[in-house]
């Protein structure tokens, strides 16, 4: 087997698409669908999703009288860059080329070896998009933004500069008695309801899905204000609080479905983190758009893919994968790019507790 045809982006594609491992969907991903542009340039229309306004009465034979528009922004911005590669040199060639020998006992490690660099690499342009739009709808303190910065590049984005969404949909339980962390006197199911609230007032939409992390869904486990409201239910003299009985309850009670959403990856400094941070709950209506994920031409899709130096293949939506020969000293690059940003139209529909 000659190396061009065992190692090529195509390869490398279907290889990691045909992966269980990575079938495994992030919960960002259907709630802001991927899109296609070209270039950077990102623009998207925010507007103020109030209650329609009634029509005001007029007599006959009058002229028509004109009411302000909603307020409407146009939000323009340069979606950010990813790139990363593995090289191999011609003494890690060599390793490669043994793979030509189907009965050498290191074949298989040596090629899983190489799949499993590349497929690092496409699995972390995958965590780009997903820390953005957890982000979006986890805004630390209430500030809806982007911020990624490492290898002296930084990137930020704010979705709300004047603050207005952070000063309607967002709540943060001051009162120390009433954060989710102190059991015996918190008030979930009436914080829940009180944001579920305030949305459908300014929308006419009521949230209906819940999102946090196993460590705010224990403090729901943990709750008296839920254990007592289930055995206000329950003619049972003792209930347990497993998470199906409060995961059924909280959507008896609000009509809220709770998505526990444990997934993690590792920063560039190779940090563990949770997608969705702890303490926060975001509710919003699956029935309504929040945004999509949009994704440019990379340099190497624009600029490489026909390139008779180079291969290029696309994994899923914007994510390229190319790879260069350099024929002195023999050099084989592999690069895995984006250039990826989400629009968040539905913001205004969107309600976050901060609830410890």
């Amino acid at each position: 087997m000659d190396l061009t045809e065992l190692f090529t982006p195509q390869a490398i594609a279907a290889t990691f698409i045909d992966d269980p491992s990575n079938a495994m969907p992030f919960v960002g991903a259907g709630m802001f669908p991927d899109k296609k542009k070209a270039g950077l340039d990102l623009s998207w229309i925010k507007g103020n999703h109030g209650l329609p306004i009634s029509l005001k009465p007029s007599d006959f034979d009058t002229k028509a009288t004109f009411r302000d528009r909603i307020g409407v922004s146009k939000v323009e911005t340069e979606m950010p860059f990813f790139r990363e590669g593995y090289l191999f040199n011609e003494k890690d060639r060599q390793e490669i080329l043994r793979a030509q020998d189907s009965k050498d006992p290191y074949v298989q490690s040596v090629l899983d070896h190489i799949y499993d660099d590349v497929n690092e690499l496409v699995a972390g342009a995958n965590v780009v998009p997903e820390r953005m739009r957890m982000q979006l709808i986890a805004p630390d303190s209430g500030n809806v933004g982007i911020h990624i910065a490492a290898n002296d590049v930084d990137y930020t984005y704010n979705y709300d500069p004047k603050g207005t969404w952070k000063g309607t949909n967002y709540i943060e339980i001051t009162d120390a008695n009433k954060k989710w962390s102190v059991p015996a006197t918190s008030t979930p199911l009436t914080d829940i309801q009180a944001i579920q609230d305030q949305i459908e007032n300014q929308t006419g939409s009521r949230p209906d899905t819940a999102i946090m992390s196993r460590k705010t869904f224990n403090y729901l486990l943990a709750s008296e204000q839920i254990h007592s409201a289930i055995l206000a239910q329950n003619a049972t003299a003792t209930v347990f609080l497993t998470e199906p009985v409060v995961r059924m309850a909280v959507a008896q009670i609000l009509g809220v479905d709770i998505i526990v959403y444990t997934k993690k990856y590792r920063d560039e400094s190779k940090t563990v983190h949770q997608f969705y941070p702890d303490d926060y709950v975001t509710l919003f209506n699956r029935g309504v758009s929040l945004g999509s994920t949009y994704y440019g031409t990379t340099p190497e899709e624009a600029d490489l893919r026909g390139n008779s130096d180079a291969k290029v293949a696309l994994v899923g939506t914007g994510i390229a994968v190319a790879q260069i020969t350099i024929p002195h000293p023999v050099n084989i690059q592999t690069l895995v790019s984006e250039i990826v940003l989400p629009s968040y139209e539905g913001m205004d529909y969107v309600g976050v507790l901060k609830v410890a």
